[in-house]
Parts: C-alpha cells; structure tokens; sequence
C-alpha cells in the first residue's frame, strides 16, 4: 500500500490561495486508527462520491450519508450509498484499507464567499454582476 500523505489534498490552505480547497483525489493514509478516524470525518463532510476499498480487495464508490462514531474501531462503521446498486451498505471502520475521494467536490468553489468575491471583482472591473444560476456539471472522461 502506498503512503501518500495528507500533503496531497489540493487547495488545502485557502488563505494562501486563490484556488478553492478540495479534498477530489486525496488518498490518505489510513494505516494509523487516528488518522483513519480523521479521514472518514471529512469523507461524511465531503459532497462527492468517495472510493473505499476493504481489507478483502473490494472497492465500493458512493456517498457516505451516514456514520456511527464509537470507542474505536471494532464498534465504529459508516453508511455509503453504492453508485452503481440501490442497496445501502455498512461498512466497518476496521474493514476499510483505503480510501479515496474519488468523485467531484460539488461544494468546491460554490461558496458564498467564492460567490462574493466573484461579484466583487466583476464590480471593480465595471462589469456586470448578477447572480446566474451555475449548474454542477460531472466531468466527463
């Protein structure tokens, strides 16, 4: 297994940038209990699909709409909704030996900030400034 780092999360400080931060394919390392426990934390924040792959091999990409957060990981699981089956499954944190947030941050860049900044710069510009409704589009490839 490899060991990327939290280092390959893009847009990770966005202070620092003007791209929007995005957790979009981020492996992290999860060999560590504690860093598995963070990585599923933003995994159930993240409005994309993810990529988890269990300690059998098996990959199950879907949303993570779910989760029960116990003492550690023998008691602990999250819930996804498979992409491509209309079953829910469960899925132990102890199962779980990779993770990956493989499908694309619908969030990213669709803040009320990023929004304001935009309508601000336009402004300065002279340009015109309206809301117009931006339709999340699924890259194709």
């Amino acid at each position: 297994m490899s060991n990327e780092s939290n280092d390959q999360r893009t847009g990770s400080n966005p202070e620092s940038s003007d791209q929007p931060r995005t957790l979009q394919g981020w492996v992290p390392d999860v060999e560590d209990k504690d860093a598995l426990f963070q990585a599923l934390n933003e995994a159930f924040d993240y409005r994309g699909d993810v990529t988890l792959t269990t300690r059998d091999g098996e990959a199950v990409e879907g949303f993570i709409f779910d989760r029960k957060v116990g003492q550690g990981l023998e008691d602990s699981k999250v819930r996804i909704m498979p992409k491509n089956a209309d079953q829910r499954r469960s899925i132990p944190y102890k199962d779980i030996a990779r993770l990956e947030f493989s499908g694309k941050d619908t969030a990213a860049g669709h803040s009320f900030e990023t929004w304001i900044k935009k309508y601000v710069q336009k402004k300065m510009k002279g340009e015109k400034a309206e809301y117009v409704y931006d339709p999340i589009k699924e890259e194709e490839g």
